[in-house]
């Protein structure tokens, strides 16, 4: 009886250590093929391209009509990569930017401090305490669209964030923040 009880037990760890590899291979799998899945994403981003012309496509005020409703005395600009429209929404100055194909990549308006997330400003008036706080643009990205931004001359990932000016003496920068509060430094002016 003792040699049956020794037998099964001896079976159950032998088992056990079979399986334990296999679990080992199997959390690799999954942990690559998560990286895969984030390499597809980053593969479906749509690539900047530059417009032709200097004219704004029609095809991008169609657009806007369709985003935005007949709104009047809007201002059209082409840019390298975006036909821009400036417009005035709900007592709101606003800018929309449409890529290459007339697809709304997403609007930027200027807010203040403080709507950004108490967390960053907290860490900003910490951290940048002798920097004095200039002007807050909000960009508000289309969802739809994978194409990228460009800000202050720097592309970045199309993602709902505030963008904050700060200067001291003759120094001026700008912080990204993001809508969860973290504070990021995008660039020097």
């Amino acid at each position: 009886m003792k040699k049956l009880a020794m037998l099964s037990l001896s079976a159950f760890l032998i088992l056990a250590f079979i399986q334990l590899p296999a679990q080992v291979v199997n959390k690799n799998a999954v942990k690559s093929e998560i990286k895969g899945e984030k390499k597809e994403v980053r593969a479906e981003r749509k690539e900047l391209r530059k417009l032709d012309g200097n004219y704004v496509s029609d095809m991008s005020k169609n657009a806007f009509i369709v985003d935005f409703g007949n709104v009047p005395n809007v201002q059209w600009k082409r840019d390298i990569f975006y036909d821009e429209a400036v417009f005035t929404k709900g007592g709101k100055q606003m800018k929309a930017y449409y890529d290459s194909d007339s697809k709304l990549v997403g609007t930027t308006s200027m807010t203040t401090f403080s709507v950004i997330p108490p967390k960053a400003q907290k860490e900003i008036k910490t951290r940048y305490k002798d920097f004095t706080i200039g002007k807050v643009v909000f960009f508000d990205d289309n969802e739809a669209n994978e194409t990228d931004m460009i800000m202050y001359d720097t592309q970045f990932d199309d993602a709902d964030n505030y963008f904050v000016e700060l200067s001291k003496d003759k120094k001026n920068i700008v912080l990204q923040v993001n809508p969860e509060g973290e504070v990021f430094f995008f660039k020097q002016l």
